[in-house]
Protein backbone atom coordinates (compact mmCIF):
# COMPACT_ATOMS: atom_id res chain seq x y z
CA UNK A 1 0.00 0.00 0.00
CA UNK A 2 2.92 2.33 0.71
CA UNK A 3 5.58 3.81 -1.54
CA UNK A 4 8.46 1.73 -2.83
CA UNK A 5 11.01 4.45 -2.02
CA UNK A 6 11.33 7.88 -0.45
CA UNK A 7 11.81 9.29 -3.95
CA UNK A 8 8.43 7.89 -4.99
CA UNK A 9 6.90 9.36 -1.84
CA UNK A 10 8.45 12.74 -2.63
CA UNK A 11 7.08 12.70 -6.16
CA UNK A 12 3.61 12.27 -4.68
CA UNK A 13 4.28 15.11 -2.21
CA UNK A 14 5.18 17.43 -5.07
CA UNK A 15 1.62 17.33 -6.38
CA UNK A 16 0.56 19.38 -3.35
CA UNK A 17 3.82 21.21 -2.65
CA UNK A 18 3.90 22.77 -6.11
CA UNK A 19 0.32 24.00 -5.62
CA UNK A 20 1.43 25.71 -2.38
CA UNK A 21 4.41 27.18 -4.22
CA UNK A 22 1.95 28.92 -6.56
CA UNK A 23 0.96 31.18 -3.62
CA UNK A 24 4.04 33.47 -3.43
CA UNK A 25 2.72 35.68 -0.63
CA UNK A 26 2.20 32.60 1.51
CA UNK A 27 5.64 31.22 0.73
CA UNK A 28 7.33 34.53 1.56
CA UNK A 29 5.50 34.70 4.90
CA UNK A 30 7.09 31.47 6.18
CA UNK A 31 10.09 31.56 8.47
CA UNK A 32 10.05 27.97 9.73
CA UNK A 33 8.72 24.54 8.73
CA UNK A 34 8.68 21.26 10.63
CA UNK A 35 8.26 17.97 8.76
CA UNK A 36 6.58 15.50 11.11
CA UNK A 37 7.89 12.14 9.95
CA UNK A 38 10.52 13.33 7.48
CA UNK A 39 12.05 9.92 6.75
CA UNK A 40 15.75 9.15 6.44
CA UNK A 41 16.39 11.10 3.23
CA UNK A 42 14.35 14.25 3.99
CA UNK A 43 13.43 14.97 0.38
CA UNK A 44 10.35 17.04 1.27
CA UNK A 45 12.47 18.96 3.80
CA UNK A 46 14.97 19.73 1.06
CA UNK A 47 12.15 21.11 -1.10
CA UNK A 48 11.09 23.54 1.63
CA UNK A 49 14.70 24.53 2.42
CA UNK A 50 15.59 25.40 -1.18
CA UNK A 51 12.58 27.51 -2.23
CA UNK A 52 13.22 30.73 -4.11
CA UNK A 53 11.15 33.65 -5.37
CA UNK A 54 11.66 35.91 -8.37
CA UNK A 55 11.71 39.65 -7.73
CA UNK A 56 12.67 42.19 -10.40
CA UNK A 57 14.36 39.55 -12.55
CA UNK A 58 16.36 38.40 -9.53
CA UNK A 59 16.05 35.00 -7.85
CA UNK A 60 16.01 35.32 -4.08
CA UNK A 61 16.27 32.31 -1.73
CA UNK A 62 13.57 32.24 0.94
CA UNK A 63 15.93 30.56 3.43
CA UNK A 64 13.10 28.84 5.29
CA UNK A 65 14.46 27.22 8.43
CA UNK A 66 13.43 23.58 8.31
CA UNK A 67 13.36 20.94 11.03
CA UNK A 68 12.88 17.23 10.45
CA UNK A 69 11.25 15.05 13.10
CA UNK A 70 11.45 11.26 12.99
CA UNK A 71 12.54 8.27 15.07
CA UNK A 72 15.55 7.46 12.88
CA UNK A 73 18.97 8.02 14.43
CA UNK A 74 19.95 10.62 11.86
CA UNK A 75 18.97 12.39 8.65
CA UNK A 76 21.07 11.50 5.62
CA UNK A 77 20.59 14.93 4.07
CA UNK A 78 22.74 17.89 5.04
CA UNK A 79 21.77 21.48 4.26
CA UNK A 80 22.43 24.79 6.01
CA UNK A 81 18.67 25.42 6.37
CA UNK A 82 17.88 21.97 7.76
CA UNK A 83 18.18 20.56 11.27
CA UNK A 84 17.05 17.18 12.57
CA UNK A 85 15.59 16.05 15.89
CA UNK A 86 15.13 12.39 16.77
CA UNK A 87 11.73 12.55 18.42
CA UNK A 88 8.34 10.84 18.63
CA UNK A 89 5.96 13.31 16.96
CA UNK A 90 3.12 12.21 19.25
CA UNK A 91 4.86 13.83 22.21
CA UNK A 92 5.41 17.47 23.17
CA UNK A 93 8.15 19.38 21.37
CA UNK A 94 9.53 22.53 22.99
CA UNK A 95 9.60 24.51 19.74
CA UNK A 96 7.12 26.35 17.51
CA UNK A 97 6.92 26.58 13.74
CA UNK A 98 4.96 28.51 11.11
CA UNK A 99 4.11 25.35 9.16
CA UNK A 100 3.74 21.74 10.27
CA UNK A 101 3.97 19.38 7.34
CA UNK A 102 2.98 15.71 7.44
CA UNK A 103 2.97 13.57 4.32
CA UNK A 104 2.33 9.83 4.72
CA UNK A 105 3.07 9.85 8.45
CA UNK A 106 0.04 10.89 10.52
CA UNK A 107 -1.59 7.48 9.98
CA UNK A 108 0.99 6.04 12.40
CA UNK A 109 -0.25 8.18 15.31
CA UNK A 110 -1.69 5.86 17.96
CA UNK A 111 -3.68 8.70 19.53
CA UNK A 112 -4.54 11.06 16.66
CA UNK A 113 -6.63 13.51 18.70
CA UNK A 114 -3.89 13.95 21.29
CA UNK A 115 -1.34 14.28 18.50
CA UNK A 116 -3.35 17.00 16.76
CA UNK A 117 -3.67 18.85 20.06
CA UNK A 118 0.11 18.69 20.54
CA UNK A 119 0.69 19.83 16.96
CA UNK A 120 -1.69 22.75 17.47
CA UNK A 121 0.48 23.90 20.38
CA UNK A 122 3.60 23.43 18.24
CA UNK A 123 2.38 26.00 15.70
CA UNK A 124 2.93 29.73 15.92
CA UNK A 125 -0.10 32.03 15.97
CA UNK A 126 -2.17 31.41 12.81
CA UNK A 127 0.31 28.72 11.75
CA UNK A 128 -0.59 26.20 9.06
CA UNK A 129 -0.93 22.41 9.19
CA UNK A 130 -0.51 20.43 5.95
CA UNK A 131 -1.76 16.83 6.21
CA UNK A 132 -1.70 14.08 3.58
CA UNK A 133 -2.97 10.74 4.87
CA UNK A 134 -3.72 7.44 3.09
CA UNK A 135 -7.11 5.96 3.88
CA UNK A 136 -7.39 2.22 4.50
CA UNK A 137 -10.92 1.94 3.04
CA UNK A 138 -11.19 3.24 -0.51
CA UNK A 139 -13.24 3.07 -3.68
CA UNK A 140 -11.20 1.54 -6.49
CA UNK A 141 -12.92 1.18 -9.84
CA UNK A 142 -16.28 1.61 -8.11
CA UNK A 143 -15.55 -1.19 -5.64
CA UNK A 144 -14.90 -0.78 -1.91
CA UNK A 145 -11.41 -2.05 -1.11
CA UNK A 146 -10.23 -2.28 2.50
CA UNK A 147 -6.72 -3.04 3.72
CA UNK A 148 -4.99 -2.85 7.07
CA UNK A 149 -1.25 -2.15 6.72
CA UNK A 150 1.17 -2.61 9.58
CA UNK A 151 0.95 0.07 12.29
CA UNK A 152 -2.16 1.75 10.80
CA UNK A 153 -4.85 1.67 13.48
CA UNK A 154 -7.25 4.35 12.21
CA UNK A 155 -9.06 5.02 8.96
CA UNK A 156 -9.44 8.63 7.80
CA UNK A 157 -12.12 10.33 5.72
CA UNK A 158 -12.63 13.98 4.81
CA UNK A 159 -15.61 14.42 7.15
CA UNK A 160 -13.95 12.54 10.00
CA UNK A 161 -10.73 14.51 9.61
CA UNK A 162 -12.60 17.83 9.67
CA UNK A 163 -14.24 16.69 12.93
CA UNK A 164 -10.87 15.85 14.50
CA UNK A 165 -9.14 18.99 13.27
CA UNK A 166 -11.90 21.32 14.45
CA UNK A 167 -12.08 19.84 17.95
CA UNK A 168 -8.28 20.19 18.08
CA UNK A 169 -8.53 23.94 17.51
CA UNK A 170 -7.92 24.15 13.76
CA UNK A 171 -10.00 26.47 11.56
CA UNK A 172 -11.63 24.23 8.96
CA UNK A 173 -13.96 27.01 7.79
CA UNK A 174 -11.11 28.54 5.78
CA UNK A 175 -9.25 25.31 5.06
CA UNK A 176 -8.49 23.42 1.85
CA UNK A 177 -9.49 19.79 1.45
CA UNK A 178 -9.25 17.05 -1.15
CA UNK A 179 -10.21 13.40 -1.39
CA UNK A 180 -10.88 12.40 -4.95
CA UNK A 181 -13.06 9.51 -6.00
CA UNK A 182 -10.99 6.33 -6.50
CA UNK A 183 -8.03 7.96 -4.68
CA UNK A 184 -6.94 6.80 -1.22
CA UNK A 185 -5.32 10.11 -0.22
CA UNK A 186 -7.05 12.45 2.24
CA UNK A 187 -5.55 15.95 2.08
CA UNK A 188 -6.17 18.85 4.45
CA UNK A 189 -4.55 22.27 4.83
CA UNK A 190 -5.81 24.28 7.79
CA UNK A 191 -4.76 27.18 9.98
CA UNK A 192 -4.44 27.21 13.74
CA UNK A 193 -7.37 29.16 15.20
CA UNK A 194 -7.41 31.33 18.31
CA UNK A 195 -9.47 28.61 20.05
CA UNK A 196 -7.66 26.10 22.23
CA UNK A 197 -8.11 22.35 21.60
CA UNK A 198 -11.36 21.16 23.19
CA UNK A 199 -12.48 18.07 25.08
CA UNK A 200 -13.68 15.65 22.38
CA UNK A 201 -15.95 13.90 24.90
CA UNK A 202 -18.04 17.01 25.57
CA UNK A 203 -17.73 19.07 22.36
CA UNK A 204 -20.64 18.72 19.92
CA UNK A 205 -20.95 19.53 16.24
CA UNK A 206 -23.05 22.54 17.25
CA UNK A 207 -20.23 23.76 19.50
CA UNK A 208 -17.75 23.54 16.63
CA UNK A 209 -20.13 25.30 14.25
CA UNK A 210 -20.83 28.07 16.77
CA UNK A 211 -17.09 28.67 17.16
CA UNK A 212 -16.74 29.14 13.39
CA UNK A 213 -14.47 26.12 12.86
CA UNK A 214 -16.59 24.21 10.31
CA UNK A 215 -16.88 24.84 6.52
CA UNK A 216 -20.07 26.60 5.39
CA UNK A 217 -21.61 23.53 3.75
CA UNK A 218 -20.79 21.51 6.87
CA UNK A 219 -22.60 24.05 9.06
CA UNK A 220 -25.64 23.82 6.80
CA UNK A 221 -25.59 20.04 7.19
CA UNK A 222 -25.25 20.29 10.98
CA UNK A 223 -28.17 22.70 11.21
CA UNK A 224 -30.29 20.33 9.16
CA UNK A 225 -29.41 16.98 10.73
CA UNK A 226 -27.63 17.71 14.00
CA UNK A 227 -24.39 16.31 12.59
CA UNK A 228 -22.32 16.66 9.42
CA UNK A 229 -23.02 14.42 6.43
CA UNK A 230 -20.25 13.87 3.90
CA UNK A 231 -22.61 14.08 0.92
CA UNK A 232 -23.50 17.66 1.87
CA UNK A 233 -19.91 18.90 1.70
CA UNK A 234 -18.56 21.14 -1.05
CA UNK A 235 -14.96 22.01 -0.18
CA UNK A 236 -12.22 24.09 -1.85
CA UNK A 237 -8.80 22.82 -2.89
CA UNK A 238 -5.56 24.67 -3.67
CA UNK A 239 -6.15 24.63 -7.41
CA UNK A 240 -9.26 26.83 -6.93
CA UNK A 241 -11.61 23.91 -7.56
CA UNK A 242 -14.59 23.10 -5.35
CA UNK A 243 -15.18 19.40 -4.77
CA UNK A 244 -18.61 17.97 -4.00
CA UNK A 245 -18.43 14.90 -1.77
CA UNK A 246 -21.90 13.59 -2.55
CA UNK A 247 -20.89 11.44 -5.49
Amino acid sequence: MGFSSEQESHEHSLETLELLYAYPDFMESIDSVCDMGCGKEGLDLEWWATREVDEDDTTIPLNIKCTGIDINDKLLLEHENISYIKHDFETHLDKQFDVLYSHDSFQYALNPLLTLSIWNNTLTESGMLVLQIPSTANMEYNKLVCSQPNYHYHNYTIDGLIHMLAVSGFDCSSGFFQQQFNDKWVNAIVYKSDIEPMNPKTTSWYDLADKGLIPKTGVESINKYGYMKREDLVLPWLDYSNIWYGQ
